[in-house]
């Protein structure tokens, strides 16, 4: 018996799992139109979730995160004839479903933590799929007839390209935001050496890809958006940023990185500087040649 209990919690741990977690309070109230979703706080839900995770991490099992999606639910249900009242519909909906979009690995992170983690990853997720849609969308240029997706992709390549190495080393935190066909689109890349961790070149796959994707339906549209570049090298932080702008990465003066970092967003109102950190121009990325696409 304390054998056959010995291998169940082995076995435990050579499975790994995958909650679906209704991080948003909205959400959360839609599910309760199903008299088989038996919560009725968010917050008590959000504890008993988090409880979840520590108690399968204690048994050193590997965890996802994935966010639970009501609509994507109910066309899951419908599509495959399953009654939506159910746990076990819910069950089979983050395994076969959920699990395959956007999710966070459990590291002992709280909840406040992991939510915003989970609607991040969302919200990138979104953003790609977006960014893919409005380029197939793109046409052809009516000077030359190429595919605007492909001169889109070709420059955003090049752009990704010049801005890896106009960083150069340290740790790399890349934030690209786009405004494409009235959509707000996202991505975030990460590269460089790590803290206690060998130095790797270049932003991360596919980090790097999402960057291109995002960047290429900007140009494709002629939207507007821009790029925020944080280094860490030997200890310091320094901050860059450039403007999408005719189909290119204009840099930011020092002062305009400064203003963005340093302006509540809602209000407008001053915020201090980060400690430790340095606010600078953005750097000068080379310009090919143009042809008759931005």
């Amino acid at each position: 018996m304390v054998r056959t209990r010995t291998d169940a919690r082995l076995l435990r741990r050579e499975m790994p799992g995958t909650v679906g977690l209704l991080a948003d309070a909205a959400d959360f109230a839609s599910m309760r139109r199903y008299a088989s979703f038996l919560f009725d706080d968010h917050a008590a839900y959000l504890r008993q979730v988090d409880g979840l995770l520590r108690a399968r991490a204690a048994q050193g099992a590997y965890t996802s995160v994935a966010l639970f999606d009501p609509p994507g639910f109910a066309r899951f249900c419908a599509e495959r004839g399953l009654d939506a009242d159910t746990p076990v519909s819910r069950c089979r909906y983050v395994a076969e479903a959920a699990g395959r979009g956007p999710a966070v690995p459990y590291g002992g992170q709280p909840m406040d933590r992991l939510v915003p983690q989970l609607l991040d990853a969302a919200a990138r997720s979104r953003s790609r799929e977006r960014a893919a849609a409005l380029l197939a969308a793109a046409g052809r240029c009516e000077d030359c007839g190429e595919h605007r997706a492909d001169a889109a992709l070709a420059r955003a390549g090049v752009l990704t390209g010049r801005l890896t190495e106009a960083l150069g080393p340290g740790a790399q935190h890349v934030v690209c935001t786009a405004r494409a066909a009235g959509f707000p689109l996202v991505a975030v890349a990460r590269g460089g050496a790590e803290p206690a961790a060998e130095p790797r070149p270049g932003l991360l796959l596919p980090d790097a890809e999402a960057l291109r994707l995002v960047l290429a339906a900007g140009i494709a549209t002629s939207g507007t958006g821009g790029v925020v570049a944080r280094t860490t090298r030997a200890g310091a932080e320094c901050v860059r940023g450039w403007r999408l702008r005719d189909g290119w990465l204009e840099p930011l003066t020092e002062k305009e990185v400064y203003a963005a970092y340093c302006t509540d967003a809602r209000s407008g109102a001053p915020l201090p500087p980060e400690p430790g950190v340095t606010y600078a121009a953005g750097i000068p990325l080379p310009r090919p040649e143009r042809g008759c696409h931005r």
